[in-house]
């Protein structure tokens, strides 16, 4: 097992940005770039030992550096949408960009998917890792308190990439940090992921108004197209009337997990026939959005020239829920000084 660095070219306000490539033990291979904490590429095996790289994401900086639906990314100081870009805490209403219809996405303008992280490689006993720190601004984007951000990632020799988050902060501040990867356990230049299975370990999901903002109510997916609690296929219900799918033109959803404890457990799985590669996703957080690449669109060329159209990767977001500052009756995402932020999600390889 092995973690080497080199240079991956520099940001328009010219910063250094390199690449990290973490080797485990079987062979899987992840590369990370200090550049918004992306994973721009994971390397994992077949059931016949083919490796192929299961991850969308482009060759080289620029393709990040430019406009992209949040290939790979760390996303912060929120992930997900806050209503109309406003929330009051502690009796100060805060604005923030407005960069997803009338809705706050993803940190705003410039979000953690967009600066450059200080990076230390690590070997540990588990596996190679990379720990990357980021001190964001009071007032950056418009949240208050400096939050001083960390995010280790670690290939196990268990097959499974670890991602875990810690941040303090100066001043009462919300905070809902998230992964965005785009799978596709097929390979990512393999077309839609409409016949990969899916199991989301939910009794309820978090019902949405026409722009994806949380209506504050928890909803059973029993009887309905959202019921993962077993493996169905993404594309079995997708194209259903249910006016939940027609907001989110399919699964763009949170959904509430069983888990109530905090501790690391399955959220959901994901299964690929073809391959036989099944990846597991658990989490010590709440919620889970799973979002099947609805408004991919072909505009965004990736690795060797792939051209990314309509669902050809889905994400499985680990995090609180959309809109919890604005929410009472959510779980909180407010970090208080004194206070530890702290998540742990693991994506987790084996064949089947």
């Amino acid at each position: 097992m092995s973690i080497t660095s080199k240079p991956f070219g520099q940001t328009p306000d010219g910063k250094q940005v390199d690449i990290f490539t973490l080797t485990n033990k079987n062979g899987l291979v992840a590369q990370i770039t200090n550049f918004g904490g992306i994973v721009t590429s994971l390397s994992v095996p077949d059931r016949d030992g083919k490796m192929a790289d299961v991850v969308l994401g482009f060759d080289d900086l620029d393709g990040y550096v430019n406009e992209h639906p949040y290939f790979g990314a760390l996303i912060g100081r929120i992930g997900n949408r806050v209503a109309k870009g406003k929330f009051t805490l502690e009796g100060k209403e805060y604005t923030l960009a407005i960069n997803n219809g009338p809705n706050h996405l993803h940190g705003g303008l410039k979000g953690y998917d967009k600066v450059v992280w200080k990076a230390q490689p690590i070997e540990t006993a588990d596996g190679p890792s990379l720990r990357l720190m980021y001190v964001s601004p009071d007032g950056e984007e418009g949240y208050p308190g400096t939050l001083t951000c960390g995010v280790t990632y670690t290939l196990t020799n268990d097959n499974t990439l670890k991602i875990e988050y810690d941040a303090v902060t100066d001043k009462a501040t919300p905070i809902n940090l998230t992964q965005h990867s785009y799978f596709n356990l097929a390979g990512h230049n393999s077309g839609d992921i409409l016949s990969h299975e899916a199991m989301i370990n939910a009794d309820n999901f978090t019902p949405t108004d026409e722009t994806l903002i949380p209506t504050g109510e928890i909803w059973a997916v029993e009887g309905t197209p959202m019921d993962f609690r077993t493996f169905a296929e993404i594309g079995a219900r997708i194209d259903s009337s249910y006016e939940q799918i027609k907001f989110g033109g399919g699964y763009d959803h949170n959904w509430v997990l069983n888990n109530k404890d905090g501790k690391l457990a399955l959220a959901a799985s994901f299964y690929e026939k073809t391959s036989g590669r099944l990846m597991e996703v658990l989490t010590t957080e709440p919620g889970v959005q799973f979002y099947v690449g609805n408004f991919l669109d072909g505009s965004n060329v990736g690795k060797g020239g792939a051209v990314y159209n309509y669902r050809n990767g889905f994400c499985a977001e680990a995090q609180h829920f959309p809109d919890s500052p604005n929410q009472p009756g959510f779980p909180t995402t407010i970090l208080q000084p004194g206070q530890t932020y702290k998540q742990t999600t693991a994506y987790r390889f084996s064949i089947k």
